[in-house]
């Protein structure tokens, strides 16, 4: 393994060779340099059932011949493979059509300056990982003897360092990092098995806390045991975080200028407008203080930055990388997402959040008389992100006369996305991250609940 600078040095110069040899074919070109380190533990009744280390290093290369486009592909960085790949994707560009959107682009002011490595990451024994792992397990018995099966207790962290360069002057490089614990199990009671999970992601390892994971599972297993149907009614439903950020995930594709533009999107021209409550501010930030999808530039090479999407409920923009940017005449909003080398840039969110309120999650709910507390959905990927509809699985906790009753189950949600934004009538104060989207507890004015 290479050390830091040793390794920036690295991925740089083979980005500047690749870009190099390009243009002398007389072509405009970028390169996409990726190392990854990545660590998966997973625990058991105590023991460690996978351990495993993945390392990856590789290049890809965009040509713009004329204005078609081409791409390859490469894990080796020698001259030879290189060249082979930069031929390839040379190639690849006489059987694409021209598109005058096809631009890299231009070299811009600095990067916002990030702190995105943990060097505790790399530097923590790897016992020390694995402890983690099986403390996040302990916990969670410890919390409730009814928790009988655990399915995986696990530790994750990736470093990863990315280099872009282009034939126009763009040469970024930053060295990035992140680690995240989850468990998945299940209580039982009279023959009543329900399951409960909790995920925890951080920039810093020492923000880690298993057993705030463990304690988290154990209780959403718990709370769910003697669960029962609930009657079909339209009534007032409170989404809890982690069930908002799933909706959040279907509104991140019609606010993608690239679903717009293809007419795949109910928001299209409505620019200006008002689609959701007052109270929705909803924004897509790469630069957001330890968001564990903050970098300082996007898969382009374009600066990373804060974007309001909707605010007071009135839509503002979309999210844009230099494709779609040129489109619609405007600039890059640092959305080109890469998740790997081996593919283009394309659209995607960055820390993609619903700014909090102000008041506690019980606030939302004391004058409700007869409501639903969603604490999971299912199917979400099915709701249709052009007209907005869906039905969905859902299970949760009664509300009656203001309290959290009895747990219900084998339920469906059915309504409109753009209906439900508008019908956002409280937003908690508890922002709380699930990977790269993030939501506070909400309350939604009425959603058709079938039950019995």
């Amino acid at each position: 393994m290479l050390g830091g600078q040793k390794l920036k040095e690295k991925l740089l110069e083979a980005g500047r060779r690749a870009v190099e040899l390009a243009k002398k074919t007389d072509v405009e070109a970028e390169a996409f340099v990726l190392h990854s380190e990545d660590l998966t533990i997973e625990a058991r009744d105590g023991q460690i059932e996978t351990l495993k280390k993945a390392e990856e290093i590789g290049l890809g290369i965009r040509v713009l011949r004329g204005s078609r486009i081409g791409f390859s592909f490469t894990t080796d960085l020698n001259q030879a493979a290189l060249e082979e790949t930069i031929n390839r994707a040379l190639e690849a560009s006489l059987y694409t059509a021209e598109d005058p959107y096809n631009v890299l682009p231009d070299p811009t002011s600095d990067y916002p300056a990030m702190n995105t490595f943990d060097p505790d990451l790399e530097n923590t024994e790897l016992e020390a990982k694995v402890e983690l792992a099986r403390q996040i397990e302990i916990e969670a018995r410890r919390y409730d003897s009814r928790i009988k099966i655990v399915d995986s207790s696990a530790y994750q962290d990736s470093r990863y360092s990315v280099a872009v360069v282009n034939s126009r002057g763009i040469e970024a490089f930053q060295k990035a990092a992140y680690c995240g614990i989850y468990i998945s199990l299940m209580a039982e009671e009279n023959g009543d098995v329900q399951t409960g999970f909790a995920v925890e992601a951080r920039r810093r390892l020492k923000e880690m806390d298993p057993a705030q994971v463990g304690r988290e599972a154990a209780y959403n297993a718990i709370r769910s045991l003697g669960a029962k149907s609930a009657p079909s009614r339209s009534m007032p439903c409170i989404m809890e975080p982690y069930v908002m950020t799933n909706f959040l995930g279907v509104l991140s594709e019609t606010l993608s200028a690239d679903s717009v533009q293809k007419g795949k999107s109910a928001l299209q021209g409505k620019s200006g407008q008002v689609i959701a409550s007052p109270q929705v501010c909803l924004v897509d930030d790469g630069t957001y203080e330890n968001g564990i999808s903050s970098f300082p530039f996007d898969g382009e090479g374009w600066p990373s930055q804060r974007t309001v999407l909707i605010d007071n409920g009135i839509l503002h923009t979309f999210l844009y990388d230099t494709y779609t940017a040129g489109k619609d005449k405007t600039q890059s909003t640092g959305n080109g997402t890469r998740g790997s080398f081996r593919g283009l840039p394309s659209v995607g969110t960055t820390n993609l959040f619903l700014k909090p309120g102000a008041e506690a999650p019980a606030k939302l709910w004391e004058d409700i008389e007869r409501g639903l507390y969603v604490t999971q959905v299912m199917g979400v990927h099915t709701a249709n992100p052009i007209s907005g509809d869906f039905s969905l699985g859902a299970s949760g906790i009664m509300i009656e006369k203001g309290q959290l009753t009895y747990p219900v189950r084998g339920l469906t949600i059915a309504g409109n996305l753009f209906a439900f934004l508008r019908d956002i009538e409280g937003i908690a104060e508890d922002l709380r991250f699930f990977g790269g989207t993030g939501s506070p507890t909400v309350r939604i004015k009425a959603l058709s609940v079938g039950g019995e």
